[in-house]
């Protein structure tokens, strides 16, 4: 984040259907999180050989004999291994014939809600994992998912993640019964429509047998699905950011020494939407000058154009007032300014919400002061229903209403997820205590 700003790197259009997939495991404690990226690694070959070797001697494993315990692969810190937990967010990188993967496993925790946020701020698609023995499933025909699920949904929601795929584990532990799995599927495809999310993808498995993970099994025949692995591979991953109108944060003014002859101002930045060509009409954001683009430079020197995703130098005809912060937008199609910003927010502190004191927003490459000056509603993890609210605590989630010191440029985090999206900075501790999705009507 840029906490919850999106960065996506598929560089084209052919190769957007069979690019590289972020994508992150979810779900609460001791469901297997871990367990299924080691397994993905393992059986799709993703791991070294001295990997293997090193955690199958590892001291803190929870598997018995001499079976390798596969969550060590991703719980790195000690405090992990030591308390079978996963605190931080663990990337992992590994590749198939048909396509590479960045994995983020992040924490089931609901203390570690704030790490889960950051890992899918990145993500094409998130695994909500859900235990079969956790789900409590009544005679009556009724099932309660767990409140973590119902929590890592919302958030999947809130961040607009495209594809959701809904890992039934642990079928080994209730003899791999369809009935279990209908109903939990059921239950949760209900939850996913009050949510909004339409592309949920169910499949049974279990990450400590390898069933259905990367190998098919026959221990389920009433599946008729693909594997794990052959969904996360034919999942379709398009970035519109290319389409969407040019977004510029200026991270840098470049210039020569002021004596020389051939002096020059360059601005340094990674654009996150839209594309830039030579001689484009541009505007200045929040001041409002027009622009016009002289140039495009990069290490490997002069462009004609460039797109979402490149980080390059560019060059004005004019010479105007531009700093850090400022924003190059399109001329025909400007970001809006905002005084006032609505957005979703997602608590992270475990110092509650003080509407009496300023924190600094960090949005793009800007940052400002900023006050909350109203919980407009909160969220209900379970009900999914919002009411009113005069406090946020750690792992809140409310829209909010609040006021900045100087104006941003800024857009819809349905619209750009860039420049939608921003994070709230403790201005004593320079602790993140929010991140935030802005939502302009």
């Amino acid at each position: 984040m840029n906490a919850v700003v999106a960065e996506h790197v598929v560089a084209n259009n052919a190769t957007a259907e069979r690019g590289l997939l972020r994508f992150i495991t979810a779900g609460s404690v001791d469901d297997g999180k871990s367990t299924l990226i080691g397994r993905l690694l393992f059986d799709s070959k993703g791991i070294f050989a001295d990997q293997l070797d090193a955690i199958s001697r590892a001291k803190h494993k929870r598997t018995v004999g001499d079976t390798v315990d596969l969550s060590l692969l991703t719980d790195g810190l000690e405090a992990e291994r030591e308390q079978g937990i996963t605190i931080d967010v663990a990337y992992r990188y590994f590749a198939t014939p048909k396509r590479k993967f960045i994995i983020a496993d992040t924490p089931g925790h609901e203390q570690y809600t704030r790490n889960m946020v950051t890992g899918a701020s990145t993500a094409d698609a998130v695994i909500i994992l859900i235990d079969v023995s956790k789900v409590k499933l009544g005679d009556d025909g009724s099932v309660e998912l767990l409140t973590q699920t119902k929590r890592h949904s919302t958030i999947a929601h809130l961040l607009r993640i495209e594809h959701v795929i809904v890992a039934v584990n642990k079928m080994d532990l209730v003899d791999y019964d369809q009935t279990v799995y209908d109903r939990i599927v059921a239950a949760y495809k209900k939850f996913a429509q009050q949510l909004g999310l339409t592309d949920v993808h169910p499949i049974p498995l279990s990450a400590l047998a390898g069933d259905n993970v990367v190998e098919a099994t026959d221990k389920m025949p009433w599946y008729k699905g693909p594997t794990l692995i052959t969904l996360l591979e034919s999942l379709s991953v398009y970035d519109e950011a290319h389409e969407q109108p040019l977004r510029f944060p200026v991270q840098l003014v470049a210039r020569h020494n002021g004596h020389e002859a051939n002096d020059f101002r360059g601005y340094m930045g990674r654009i996150e939407a839209g594309k830039v060509h030579k001689g484009d009409k541009l505007v200045v954001q929040p001041n409002g000058q027009s622009a016009t683009v002289k140039d495009i430079l990069t290490l490997e020197g002069s462009l004609q154009s460039a797109v979402a995703g490149q980080s390059v130098t560019i060059l004005l005809e004019e010479y105007l007032d531009i700093s850090r912060g400022d924003m190059l937008a399109s001329a025909e199609q400007p970001a809006t300014l905002l005084k006032t910003v609505t957005a979703d927010v997602c608590w992270l502190s475990e110092e509650p919400l003080d509407m009496r004191r300023k924190y600094w927003l960090k949005h793009t490459t800007k940052q400002v002061a900023a006050r909350v000056t109203k919980i407009d509603t909160l969220l209900d993890i379970n009900t999914q229903e919002r009411r009113a609210a005069d406090a946020l605590k750690l792992n809140d989630i409310a829209t909010v209403s609040i006021n900045v010191q100087q104006p941003l440029a800024a857009d819809a985090y349905d619209a750009i997820r860039s420049t939608g999206s921003f994070i709230l900075i403790d201005e004593v501790t320079h602790q993140t205590v929010a991140a935030g999705m802005i939502r302009i009507a």
